[in-house]
């Protein structure tokens, strides 16, 4: 009987009636992307870019999550053909191309995800997770309906182009990057900066016009609660690495004394 695969990050925007709240997976770990999987979050995103990610551990986190009602999001750590295409045989759907400044770097994005004649992807589908191994009819052919592609918006280049970059066919939605925004507009490390802040709106407004979804990261709550009210569709709003930081901070300032001698050991 041939196979089913799920739907996209692009079908579960646009059925739903809610913004969709997720959380980084930037450990590596199929243990710690199952856990976060099985939060009841909206989806995960796995990370290539800032993360100590391969294929092979990418492939089992995909493989890990695949049990629960979660999407996962694969951030590939750039927008070369080559990785886009191998990340899609690992059976990704859906995708997400970081640094995208412009039109073209969008249309490039675009053509990486959709086979010839209308692209470049690379044909493995028989050899490949992604059609599970010629197991889903009609692969090739429907490979546009089981893919869905979003692109990051991370520079002040790129807020100027996003009514361009979310016009162009085949681009599913779009990511506000603060961290690298800020940085581009030689506010670094201030992400909510009222400049910074302005722009992110900036981009949701131009987004929106072109009918397309618009999510952002945002690790403090408030922040993200303003984003969500200012019309994102879908926000990060946690890492597990944070989270492991922050909760680990936390024993430590519980139960380690404080002081000149703190975590000295007596004989």
């Amino acid at each position: 009987m041939p196979l089913r695969l799920s739907p996209t990050f692009r079908e579960h925007l646009a059925h739903t009636d809610r913004p969709l709240a997720g959380m980084w997976v930037c450990t590596g770990s199929p243990l710690v992307a199952e856990i976060c999987a099985g939060s009841g979050l909206d989806w995960v995103l796995i990370d290539m870019e800032h993360s100590p990610n391969g294929l092979e551990s990418v492939l089992a986190q995909l493989q890990a999550v695949s049990a629960y009602p979660v999407t996962p999001v694969v951030r590939v750590p750039i927008g070369d053909v080559v990785t886009i295409k191998q990340v899609l045989d690992l059976g990704a759907q859906n995708l997400l191309v970081p640094m995208v400044s412009s039109r073209t770097d969008a249309e490039a994005a675009v053509a990486a995800v959709r086979y010839p004649p209308r692209g470049t992807r690379g044909v493995g589908s028989a050899l490949a997770r992604s059609a599970r191994w010629n197991r889903v009819d009609a692969y090739l052919e429907e490979a546009d309906d089981h893919v869905s592609l979003f692109v990051q918006i991370e520079t002040a280049a790129g807020v100027d182009a996003a009514a361009e970059i979310a016009a162009v066919d085949g681009v599913d939605g779009i990511f506000v990057g603060p961290s690298d925004l800020a940085a581009s507009m030689g506010v670094l490390g201030q992400q909510t900066h009222p400049d910074v802040v302005t722009a992110v709106q900036r981009t949701f407004d131009a987004v929106r016009a072109a009918g397309k979804p618009v999510g952002v990261n945002a690790f403090d709550p408030a922040t993200a609660d303003a984003y969500f009210e200012a019309g994102a569709s879908f926000v990060l709003v946690g890492a597990d690495v944070a989270l492991l930081a922050r909760g680990s901070e936390a024993l430590a300032a519980r139960f380690i004394p404080t002081g000149p001698v703190a975590g000295r050991a007596s004989y």
